[in-house]
């Protein structure tokens, strides 16, 4: 375990940091569906549309691939496919029970993160970092498999995971603090970068504004987002679960759980940057739309068609 505090050099034009990121693409590690009140919001208690709710939505379980000069970097892991092939996934008791009711998972055989990565062209092995948006289960589960890449998540997140009461909000430390995982805990810093406003903090990843983590809590404490710079195409922000679909963002329709004050203040912030940015894509990870818009912003920005950006260097 580490602690990062590097300032960011997010200040560098997206025409000089963009150039190191080679190509962006999406797999899918299963689908799963939650009750449509957790995903569009409800004015219902959660204890009658957990136990009573009758209608789910499909959303799929995204892992965004991006090949950067220095490596390969993951935005999640995916879940692992242990939660419909092990019984004993689910904890015990209370936990295990809501967990039950809450989200179910359809995970195929070739729908894990080592496999979803060979269909793509790519190896666990060509990983050298995985950044995490929060440490729901769904996004941290493919981290058995990249167990020699760095693993990067928010101190905050860090922080909220050792309460005692975690694994009631699906967060699984078995499943996180595994033996020889180089997990890297960052703190953003200061940044008066006009680009990224009215983010005032934020965290360079590889050092070359390239990849910029920005804080975004709401759906968890410490929950971040990943601005992506690229050299003649769109920028991406990738927002985890802060929203499960890029028009709810636009409504400020907030999803069925989460913390409703930290998110509108962080659905405000995207917002803002996205009228800063008006070609920005916002790709949210379980948005049934975000592999679309991914593809048209790849298609479109140099004549290169998505599949073939995508091929293993």
């Amino acid at each position: 375990m580490s602690e990062h505090t590097t300032p960011s050099n997010s200040g560098k034009p997206s025409h000089e940091s963009g150039g190191f990121v080679k190509s962006v693409s999406v797999i899918s590690t299963g689908t799963g569906e939650g009750h449509r009140e957790h995903i569009y919001g409800t004015r219902k208690p959660a204890l009658w549309w957990i136990f009573f709710g009758r209608q789910w939505v499909p959303i799929p379980i995204n892992v965004y691939v991006i090949e950067h000069s220095d490596g390969l970097v993951l935005f999640d892991t995916g879940q692992d496919r242990a939660v419909i092939t092990d019984p004993d996934y689910c904890p015990a008791g209370l936990t295990g029970f809501f967990f039950r009711h809450i989200f179910k998972f359809h995970i195929g055989p070739d729908e894990t993160l080592t496999r979803q990565l060979e269909l793509s062209g790519y190896s666990v092995a060509d990983v050298k970092k995985a950044v995490i948006s929060h440490l729901h289960c769904d996004h941290i589960g493919g981290i058995r498999e990249i167990l020699h890449a760095d693993l990067v998540v928010s101190s905050e997140a860090w922080e909220h995971m050792l309460q005692p009461d975690s694994e009631r909000h699906s967060i699984f430390r078995r499943d996180i603090e595994l033996p020889g995982a180089k997990w890297q805990r960052i703190s953003f810093q200061p940044t008066d970068d006009p680009s990224i406003a009215p983010f005032t903090h934020a965290f360079d990843l590889m050092g070359d504004g390239s990849m910029v983590l920005l804080p975004t809590p709401g759906h968890l404490p410490g929950s971040l987002s990943m601005l992506v710079r690229r050299d003649g195409a769109p920028p991406l922000l990738l927002v985890g679960d802060l929203c499960y679909g890029l028009e709810l963002l636009e409504r400020c329709q907030f999803p069925g759980t989460g913390d409703r004050k930290a998110l509108r203040a962080s659905y405000a912030k995207v917002l803002a940057l996205k009228e800063r940015m008006p070609d920005l894509v916002i790709l949210p990870a379980h948005d049934p739309e975000a592999a679309g818009a991914l593809s048209k912003a790849t298609s479109t920005s140099s004549g290169v068609s998505p599949d073939s950006q995508k091929q293993h260097r």
